[in-house]
């Protein structure tokens, strides 16, 4: 076994554990750093598949934004843990089924029969002047255009739903919240009131330290 291989199946078991671990782990916050890990070694497996752009965006975007993202709205919902687990194990064979489903296509996709190096030869190394910046820009803005904006509404929708679920109704003693229709109907003369009041003239300053010593 070569120096490659050994980096390379170290990054696959270390992201296919923090996988594991962070659909397993009951504290959020903890799920959240093992998919950090999860994040660092597959950025590092796509460094050693010549797509450093990819791995370079995943660290910096994914693990230096999304997942500090990912922790203010793990805090900001305040998760019920015990509300959580009370229908893990009416849903735990639909899950199970969905989980064998899921690795038998992954299986029949990326299996022996279709990939190695027996069945795909490795890819050629690339010059020094070449750009994985531009190996993606260019299909990615020209062939796959729709696709990129679609995604980009899927994530929009995401935003929207993570926003609603912090709306939920708490009572009014803890949260304020706005009643826009109310608003709408406040007219002016409910804002504004002008009160009339009698002009109150102070005592000068030196009058009221002779009184303050009496």
């Amino acid at each position: 076994m070569s120096f490659e291989q050994f980096i390379f199946y170290l990054l696959a078991a270390i992201a296919t554990i923090s996988g594991l671990m962070m659909i397993t782990v009951k504290n959020p916050v903890k799920a959240a750093l093992w998919l950090v890990l999860a994040f660092i070694s597959t950025a590092g497996l796509w460094i050693m598949a010549q797509a450093e752009f990819l791995g370079l965006v995943l660290i910096l975007v994914y693990v230096g934004a999304v997942m500090v993202l990912f922790l203010f709205v793990v805090m900001m919902l305040d998760i019920n843990m015990a509300i959580l687990k009370e229908g893990f194990t009416r849903y735990l064979p639909i899950g199970a089924l969905a989980a064998v489903a899921i690795f038998a296509l992954m299986y029949m996709v990326i299996g022996p029969d279709h990939f190695g190096l027996d069945k795909v030869a490795a890819p050629a190394p690339k010059p020094a002047d070449f750009s994985n910046t531009e190996a993606i820009a260019v299909p990615l803005y020209t062939e796959h255009a729709y696709a990129f904006i679609l995604a980009a509404v899927l994530l929009l929708v995401g935003i929207v739903a993570a926003i609603a679920l912090t709306l939920r109704r708490r009572p009014t003693g803890t949260v304020l919240y706005q009643d826009i229709d109310k608003q709408n109907r406040t007219l002016a003369k409910d804002r504004f009131e002008m009160v009339k009041m009698d002009a109150v003239v102070e005592k000068p300053v030196v009058q009221n330290e002779e009184e303050d010593k009496k």
